[in-house]
C-alpha cells in the first residue's frame, strides 16, 4: 500500500471540503425552492426558516397546475423544446457530416461564416429577428418559436458534431463505400451510431436552451394561450408577488422535464461510449 504523507492527506481533505462546499452552494437554492414549495403561505416567511417544512402541503402544486392554464403552458413549452431539439439534431448532424467528410466549393468560407455567427450576441439580433418574424407571419406562433430557436442553435451544434464526425475512422467510411453504401447510408449507419455521445450532449443543450428561453418568447408571443413556461411563471410571479410557495411550486414542475431529458441523454451517452468501440 502506498504511504501518504500528512501534507498529502491534508491536501486531499481540503479538496474534498472545497468540492463539498461548492456543491452545497450550488444545490442550496434548489433545496430552498423545494422546501418553500411545500409550505403553506403562512409559514413561508417564518423565522428561523425551516428547510424541512413542519406542515408540508401539496396545495401549492395543485393550485399551480390547475390555475391560469399552467398545464397548457407546460405542453406549449414541451412541444417547442422537443420540436426544436429534433430539428437542430437533424440539420446540425447533416451539416456536420458534410463539413467533416465532403469537399465542396466554399467549404472553408462557409464554416468560417458559421463560426462568425456564434460571435454575435443574440440580444443584438432581436430587433431584425422580430422584423423577420413579422414579415413571415410567425408572431404569436409556437412554430415560429421553434424555427427561431432552431436557427439560433444549429451553428453551435454543427461545430460540436463536426469534431466528433472527423474522429470516426476513415477506414470504416471507405470500407462501407467499397461495400456499396452511399453517403446517406454511411451517415445513418456509421456516423450517427458512433457519435451518440455528441448527439446526447447536443440534445441536452438544445432542449435546455429552448425550454428555458425567456426574452424571445416574451417578445413575440402576445396571446396568453401560447405562452411558454418561463413567460407564464414570470406572469404568475407578477400577479402573486407574495405567494412564493405557488411560484416555487410552478418552478419545480418546470424543472422536471429537464431532469428527465438529462437522465435519458446521460444513459445514451454511456451506451454510445461503449458501443463505439472498434476492433483493429
Amino acid at each position: 500500500m502506498a504511504v501518504t504523507s500528512p501534507h498529502q492527506r491534508l491536501t486531499t481533505w481540503l479538496r474534498f471540503a472545497l468540492a463539498g462546499g461548492t456543491a452545497l452552494l450550488m444545490i442550496l437554492p434548489f433545496v430552498i425552492m423545494l422546501s418553500t414549495s411545500f409550505k403553506p403561505q403562512t409559514f413561508i416567511l417564518e423565522m428561523p426558516p425551516e428547510l424541512i417544512p413542519s406542515e408540508p402541503t401539496l396545495n401549492n402544486y395543485r393550485e399551480a397546475w390547475t390555475e391560469s392554464s399552467f398545464a397548457s403552458y407546460f405542453l406549449n413549452s414541451l412541444y417547442v423544446a422537443l420540436s426544436t431539439t429534433f430539428i437542430v439534431l437533424l440539420l446540425s448532424s447533416m451539416m456536420a457530416y458534410a463539413f467533416a467528410r465532403f469537399e465542396f466549393p466554399g467549404k472553408k468560407l462557409a464554416f468560417v461564416a458559421l463560426l462568425g455567427g456564434l460571435m454575435i450576441p443574440g440580444i443584438i439580433t432581436i430587433v431584425p429577428a422580430f422584423v423577420l418574424a413579422k414579415s413571415l407571419n410567425l408572431l404569436d406562433s409556437l412554430n415560429g418559436l421553434t424555427l427561431f430557436y432552431a436557427g439560433g442553435a444549429v451553428a453551435f451544434m454543427t461545430f460540436l458534431l463536426r469534431g466528433f464526425f472527423e474522429k470516426v475512422p476513415i477506414a470504416l467510411d471507405e470500407a462501407m463505400t467499397i461495400d456499396g453504401a452511399g453517403a446517406v447510408r454511411r451517415f445513418f449507419h456509421l456516423y450517427l451510431p458512433l457519435s451518440r455521445p455528441a448527439l446526447a450532449t447536443a440534445a441536452i443543450f438544445t432542449f435546455l436552451g429552448a425550454w428555458d428561453e425567456f426574452v424571445w418568447a416574451l417578445t413575440v408571443i402576445n396571446d396568453p394561450e401560447k405562452r411558454t413556461l418561463p413567460v407564464a411563471i414570470a406572469a404568475l410571479q407578477g400577479q402573486r408577488a407574495t405567494e412564493w410557495g405557488l411560484v416555487f411550486a410552478a418552478s419545480a414542475i418546470a424543472i422536471l422535464p429537464v431532469i428527465v431529458v438529462y437522465v435519458i441523454a446521460q444513459r445514451q451517452f454511456m451506451a454510445g461510449a461503449t458501443a463505439g468501440a472498434v476492433k483493429d
